[in-house]
C-alpha cells in the first residue's frame, strides 16, 4: 500500500534530494590563492611586456576612472600616500613598488601594475632610446639591408609580426605592429586554350595518352583493348597494336630506347619494341589491374601502380621485380617518376601520397592532407614542386618533404588528370567532362572548358581521364569518354585586353586541410 503525502512533502522531498546530489559539486571553482596569483601576473607582465616594462608610463586619468583609491586591475589595494601631489609618470614594471613618496613598501602597501599601451606608445616617441634599443634597432635595419640587396620580396620573410620603425624626434623606437593578411600577387597572363581538332577511331573509352619524345606522333590506350598510334600533326591513324585483353590504363613511350610500355586492367604490363610492333618483354606481379605506369628518366627502371595496393619497380631490361613498394592500404591510382629525390610519388585511392625512397624501396613521406582518392599527380617541369588531385581540392607541394604550398579550389568533381607546362599552366580534367586551367604560381582559375560530346553520344559519356601536353607544350590533348581524343590550342588572336584577368586581390585563405 503506496503512502500518500502532501504536494508541500513531495516537493520538499524532491528538492531536498537535488540538494544532496548537488551539494559535493566537484565542477565549482576553487577559491583564488592570493599568492600564486601575484606570481602568475609577474610571469604575465615579463612575457607579454618586457619589451617595454623599462619604459615610464603615463599616469592615467585617475580622476575619470573613479580617483586614486580604485583598485588595480590585479585586485591589488592601492593607498592614497600620494594625494594632493600630481606626479607625472609612475615608473611601472614587474617589481612591485610603494603608491607614493613616503610610504614604507610593505606586503600590504606594494602596488604592481600593468602599464597601459596608450601611454607606452606615447613615451616611446617621447624618451630617448636605451643603448640597447639603438642596437636592437641597428640589427633589425641590417637583416632588413639583407632581405633587399638579396633580392628578396618582404612575403618571403617570416610571417607574424613585422617590427615597425618609428621616427620622432630624431630617435628610433621599434613598435609592434600586426602584419596586413597576405593579398594574392596578380596571376600571369596566359591566352585562353581552344578546341581545334576531334580524332575518333577506337571503339571504347579513351583511357591514357601519352606524346612520344620526338613530337612526331602521340599513342593511346583504350576500353576496347587496342593501343593506337596517331600522326600529331594531322591526327591520322598509323598503327594499332592488339594484345592486352582487357583496358588499357596506361602508355609511356621511352626517351631512352625505341620501346613502347603499356598496362591493364588485365594485370599485365608490356613492353612494345616499335621497330618490330610486337611485345618483347611481359612484367609479372601484379596480383589486380595495373592502373598507371612511369619510367625513370635517367636510369633504365619501369615503375607500375596496381589495384592491390602495391607499386612495382622493374628493370626494364631483366624483367626483375626490383622492389615492391608496399604501404597504400587501398589501390594505388597514379605514379611518377624524375631524377632528384624523391624519386618516386605515389597517389591512392586510400586518400595518401607517398613519397618514395627508391634505393631502399621505403617511404619516406607520407601526405594526409586530402580528405578523398588522389587519382592524379604531376610534377612541375621547372619548379621543384608538384601538384595532386582530389575531389576536395588541387593541392601543391614542394619536394623534397612534401611542405604544403596551397590550395586551388572550385573544380568540384572528380579530379581524373593533372598537367603543367613551363609557362605554368596547370590543366585539371575530371569525370564531369570538364577542364580547368590555372595559372601555377597564383592558383588563378583563368578558364574553364566544358567540350560538347561526339554526336552520337549521350551527354553523360562527357568525362576526361587523361590529359597531356605535346614537346612544344604549344598542344594539349585529352583522352574522353566519348571515344575520342580531342586536341586544343592557345588562341592566338587573343591578347591581354580581349582576354582580360578578371581578378581580385582577394585575401589568399590557405587552409592546410
Amino acid at each position: 500500500e503506496v503512502q500518500k503525502h502532501s504536494v508541500h512533502t513531495l516537493v520538499f522531498r524532491s528538492l531536498k534530494r537535488t540538494h544532496d546530489m548537488f551539494v559535493a559539486d566537484n565542477a565549482k571553482p576553487i577559491p583564488l590563492d592570493e599568492e600564486s596569483h601575484k606570481v602568475k601576473m609577474a610571469v604575465k607582465l615579463r612575457t607579454e611586456y618586457g619589451s617595454v616594462l623599462h619604459m615610464p608610463t603615463l599616469k592615467e586619468n585617475l580622476r575619470e576612472k573613479g580617483g586614486p583609491n580604485t583598485g588595480d586591475p590585479y585586485g591589488h589595494k592601492q593607498y592614497s600616500g600620494n594625494q594632493g601631489q600630481e606626479l607625472e609618470y609612475m615608473i611601472t614594471g614587474t617589481h612591485p613598488y610603494p603608491p607614493g613618496p613616503g610610504v614604507a613598501l610593505t606586503a600590504d602597501t606594494k602596488v604592481q601594475r600593468m602599464p597601459s599601451e596608450s601611454a607606452a606608445q606615447s613615451l616611446a616617441v617621447t624618451l630617448p632610446a636605451s643603448q640597447s634599443r639603438l642596437d636592437a634597432n641597428r640589427t633589425a635595419a641590417g637583416v632588413g639591408d639583407i632581405y633587399r640587396h638579396a633580392g628578396i620580396s618582404e612575403r618571403s620573410q617570416p610571417p607574424g609580426m613585422s617590427v615597425a620603425m618609428v621616427e620622432a624626434g630624431g630617435n628610433k623606437n621599434s613598435a609592434l605592429m600586426a602584419k596586413k593578411a597576405p593579398t594574392m600577387p596578380k596571376p600571369q597572363w596566359h591566352p585562353p586554350w581552344k578546341l581545334y581538332r576531334v580524332i575518333s577511331g577506337h571503339l571504347g573509352w579513351v583511357r591514357c595518352i601519352a606524346v612520344e619524345p620526338g613530337n612526331q606522333w602521340f599513342v593511346t590506350g583504350s576500353a576496347d583493348r587496342t593501343i593506337k598510334i596517331w600522326d600529331l600533326a594531322s591526327g591520322k591513324l598509323k598503327l594499332s597494336l592488339t594484345g592486352h585483353i582487357s583496358t588499357v590504363r596506361g602508355v609511356i613511350v621511352s626517351a631512352r630506347s625505341p620501346y613502347l610500355f603499356s598496362c591493364g586492367e588485365d594485370k599485365q604490363v608490356k613492353c612494345w619494341d616499335l621497330e618490330y610492333n610486337k611485345v618483347i618483354r611481359h612484367y609479372h606481379g601484379h596480383l589486380s589491374a595495373v592502373y598507371g605506369l612511369d619510367l625513370h628518366p635517367t636510369i633504365d627502371v619501369l615503375v607500375t601502380c596496381s589495384r592491390d595496393s602495391t607499386a612495382r619497380i622493374w628493370d626494364v631490361r631483366t624483367k626483375a621485380s626490383v622492389h615492391t613498394l608496399s604501404g597504400h592500404t587501398n589501390a594505388v591510382a597514379t605514379v611518377k617518376c624524375q631524377a632528384a629525390e624523391p624519386q618516386i610519388i605515389t597517389g591512392s585511392h586510400d586518400t595518401t601520397i607517398r613519397l618514395w625512397d627508391l634505393v631502399a624501396g621505403k617511404t619516406r613521406v607520407t601526405l594526409t592532407n586530402h580528405k578523398k582518392s588522389v587519382r592524379a599527380v604531376v610534377l612541375h617541369p621547372r619548379h621543384y614542386t608538384f601538384a595532386s588531385g582530389s575531389p576536395d581540392n588541387i593541392k601543391q607541394w614542394k619536394f623534397p618533404d612534401g611542405n604544403f604550398i596551397q590550395n586551388l579550389s572550385g573544380h568540384n568533381a572528380i579530379i581524373n588528370t593533372l598537367a603543367v607546362n613551363s609557362d605554368g599552366v596547370l590543366v585539371s580534367g575530371a569525370d564531369n567532362g570538364t577542364m580547368h586551367l590555372w595559372d601555377w604560381r597564383t592558383g588563378y582559375n583563368f578558364q574553364r572548358v566544358h567540350a560538347a560530346v561526339q554526336p552520337g553520344s549521350l551527354d553523360s559519356e562527357s568525362g576526361i581521364f587523361a590529359c597531356v601536353f605535346d614537346q612544344s607544350e604549344s598542344r594539349l590533348l585529352t583522352a574522353e569518354a566519348d571515344k575520342t581524343i580531342k586536341v586544343y590550342k592557345e588562341d592566338d588572336t587573343a591578347t591581354e585586353e580581349t582576354h582580360p584577368v578578371s581578378w581580385k586581390p582577394e585575401i589568399i585563405k590557405r587552409k592546410r586541410f
